[in-house]
């Protein structure tokens, strides 16, 4: 059974924002209690976090769906809904979020770093919110607005100081399993390592950890063997490590020739010129082996690598190395920047920026805007009044303006929000906007279409008025 994974695609989804309430307070003796619908709850996001005691993302690979919880719905009473639960997943330190396309969003490195992979989506305004001056009971709420969902791919980077690199059976797991407490499968045969292993090692006051990436073969750049699979395990360590078998059994093998093709496979690879090497001539406590290693030891020392004869069995040489490695890593360490604390970056909105923007496309204009795309959202439109006031909102954001600028014209066909989810209608600039043509609540006469009932019922009360006026006139006592 699968025990480690390093790449999954997950599929998040934040929690959707509760639905605003219109109410009216209704207490005796208090005939005009006026508005009093709370707001929805905000949604649950969806959150990585880097937790150190997780290394596998196995768990995301059981499971690739995601989802935090909604917010819960306002009610009457001025009693706002509940907020939703965010979701928090913990991922292992050095993985790597990225979009379908390959785009990196966040690179997760050290305990506690986190991500927001899907906001969950704003609660809507109940009436008492929404309740002013001019529109003193609002007979609508706000929807509460969709949360956020995406495909992710999460890919694992080992996080390690030193990287054990080597043709399949070169003693590498032996190697980290001496050198540290680690405890790797060990076997006779090629690629018994499928995944790697992570040990660490303390040489004096140098404390650094050690990683054994499975076998490389030529053509592992382009896939062969477990090719790129766990190649990208060896983009953070500050220092490669050859172990080259001395003691090899295949004749048409040598350990200069394999330090060769694993230096073009790492070429090919990309992004590891800059990474000091160590070449460790391992298995010489075999008679043949130490005779090779004495053989070839001249050759490497002129390419300017530093060489070790170690033995795994032995323990022959290994402090030296184990030392050398630490004395690299530190000086990494010391190179590197100074990490500094986040910096908080303020930049305010610019002052020719209306926050949207109006296109002419083929046959209709587009507008695109966080604000109106929200607002679009959040609207009832089964209920007038609510159209109503997203049309208000539009017009004091300035939309009608700007669609005047770029040639639209009555009629037109206008569209807010992108092509998979928008709202299409026909513009219709000679819509005043203001409280003041505002009706019953949940109407709104700029949206009146022929309605008979409603006709007769008014006809109906127009008829009682005028006979309570005529009443009155004759009989004033």
């Amino acid at each position: 059974m699968t025990t480690f994974v390093d790449r999954v695609e997950l599929h998040v989804a934040a929690g959707s924002g509760g639905h605003g309430c219109a109410s009216v307070h209704r207490e005796k003796f208090k005939p005009l209690g006026g508005p009093d619908g709370g707001n929805g709850g905000r949604g649950g996001d969806v959150t990585l976090v880097v937790d150190t005691g997780i290394t596998t993302l196995i768990d995301y690979h059981h499971s690739p769906h995601r989802k935090a919880t909604n917010g819960k719905p306002g009610e009457g009473g001025n009693r706002s809904g509940a907020d939703g639960k965010d979701l928090v997943l913990p991922v292992p330190d050095g993985t790597v979020v990225l979009d379908p396309q390959g785009n990196v969003l966040a690179d997760l490195v050290g305990h506690g770093t986190s991500f927001i992979a899907a906001q969950g989506g704003r609660g809507g305004l109940g009436n008492a919110a929404l309740a002013s001056a001019r529109r003193k009971a609002p007979g609508f709420a706000l929807l509460g607005e969709p949360g956020q969902s995406q495909d992710i791919v999460l890919e694992l980077k080992t996080v390690a100081d030193v990287a054990l690199v080597g043709y399949p059976s070169a003693g590498k797991s032996s190697l980290i399993s001496v050198l540290s407490a680690a405890k790797p499968k060990i076997a006779d045969y090629p690629f018994t390592t499928l995944v790697p292993n992570l040990g660490v090692v303390t040489a004096g006051a140098t404390v650094y950890t050690i990683a054994d990436v499975p076998g490389l073969i030529p053509g592992a750049s382009q896939g062969k063997g477990l090719g790129l699979e766990f190649l990208r395990h060896v983009e953070r360590c500050s220092v490669l490590v050859h172990v080259l078998d001395t003691a090899t059994l295949e004749s048409h093998r040598d350990p200069v020739t394999d330090l060769d093709v694993i230096e073009a496979e790492l070429a090919e690879y990309g992004g590891l010129e800059d990474r000091p090497r160590i070449v460790v001539l391992n298995k010489v406590d075999i008679p043949d082996g130490q005779d090779l290693a004495d053989l070839i030891r001249p050759d490497l020392q002129a390419r300017g690598y530093q060489v070790f004869e170690v033995s795994a069995v032995s323990r022959q040489g290994l402090k030296e190395l184990s030392y050398a490695l630490a004395n690299i890593v530190a000086e990494a360490r010391a190179a590197k920047p100074v990490q500094e604390a986040t910096r908080i970056v303020i930049r305010p909105q610019a002052v020719d920026d209306a926050g949207f923007t109006v296109t002419a496309e083929d046959g209709f204009y587009r507008v695109r805007g966080e604000k109106p795309e929200r607002w679009v959202r959040q609207t009832d439109f089964n209920n007038d009044e609510a159209v109503g006031y997203l049309a208000d909102r539009l017009n004091r954001l300035g939309v009608e303006e700007e669609l005047v600028k770029a040639g639209a014209r009555a009629g037109d066909e206008v569209v807010i929000g992108p092509e998979d989810n928008a709202v299409v209608f026909d513009w219709e600039p000679s819509l005043a906007a203001g409280a003041e043509m505002l009706g019953r609540r949940g109407e709104d006469h700029r949206f009146e279409a022929p309605r008979p009932a409603a006709q007769r019922r008014r006809e109906r009360e127009a008829e009682r008025d005028d006979a309570q006026r005529e009443y009155d006139e004759f009989n004033p006592f």
